[in-house]
């Protein structure tokens, strides 16, 4: 499912969502946003470029990021869904 969101329509709805519990070296299929229960620090690989990427301050709601890893080392942030 690699790359099934890279040029969807960012205004469709999710169809699925799976609870992302952090893990250093768990891949998820790449998803087309993530939902933040509560906000805080958020560390991701992102889908293209296999990079981590430490997002500070991530509000809750809704967060706009295709990614394949959430990691547990560096995510203060919790509450975690994955939307397909």
């Amino acid at each position: 499912m690699a790359g099934a969101y890279r040029t969807a329509d960012a205004t469709v709805s999710a169809r699925r969502a799976v609870a992302v519990t952090p893990n250093d070296s768990t891949v998820i299929p790449v998803c087309r946003a993530l939902y933040i229960g509560t906000g805080g620090s958020l560390v991701v690989r992102m889908a293209d470029d296999q990079n981590n990427v430490t997002f500070t301050n991530v509000p809750a709601g809704i967060f706009p990021v295709q990614v394949d890893r959430v990691l547990s080392t560096g995510t203060s942030a919790s509450g975690i869904v994955a939307l397909y």
